[in-house]
């Protein structure tokens, strides 16, 4: 645990997250699910992996009260609250692996783009099935996004677990009904094209 902590804050100290390939200026699918699950204002929401991502300055701008921000990297969060200045104040900022988060509350959404790939054996990826499961509310939602089978097998000089559609639903569905699922490419700042299998499930 303590290398992959050590390696996320290396890279969130020595290069330049704006040129990273899981970089997005606007995190237009994440988006688009919010929009299209028609996501109360209120509900709260965690960024699993959310670092210095753009996505919660997009969810601020759109009004969302209560939201929440998880990462490994201290480095990460530190970048994010010094972009956000003053509204750095409004987010629950969290340094935890995601393996070892024990919240004392419940989520209505939980959305996690490309942390969940990276867990590449099976007690992991149960602990991680087991934390979300406990921590989303019934009827909330789980959107994850994660390399295709088709997307590249390293991202940040680290081995990631790829799924399909279906597998990724099949992983989850003890706890979770698969409402919509989907492939889509991501283009990184320098050009390359990486597929993501994306899927929207709804806590059982």
């Amino acid at each position: 645990m303590a290398v992959t902590k050590d390696h996320w804050e290396n890279v969130y100290e020595t290069k330049d997250t704006t040129k990273v390939g899981w970089f997005q200026e606007k995190p237009i699918v994440s988006l688009d699910l919010i929009e299209e699950f028609r996501i109360n204002k209120n509900s709260a929401i965690l960024d699993v992996g959310g670092g210095d991502s753009l996505l919660v300055d997009h969810l601020l701008a759109l009004g969302y009260k209560d939201i929440s921000v998880l990462d490994i990297s201290s480095t990460s969060l530190k970048k994010a609250k010094i972009r956000l200045g003053e509204n750095a104040d409004k987010i629950e900022w969290i340094h935890s692996d995601i393996i070892d988060f024990n919240p004392d509350r419940k989520y209505n959404v939980w959305h996690d783009r490309a942390v969940f790939h990276f867990l590449m054996d099976k007690e992991k990826i149960d602990i991680y099935l087991k934390i979300s499961s406990l921590h989303i509310k019934p009827g909330g939602w789980l959107f994850i996004g994660v390399f295709s089978e088709t997307g590249p097998e390293t991202c940040s000089g680290l081995p990631v677990q790829r799924y399909s559609t279906v597998a990724l639903a099949e992983t989850f569905s003890m706890s979770f009904d698969c409402v919509k699922s989907f492939n889509t490419d991501h283009i990184t700042p320098s050009g390359v094209t990486q597929n993501y299998s994306f899927c929207c499930l709804k806590r059982k």
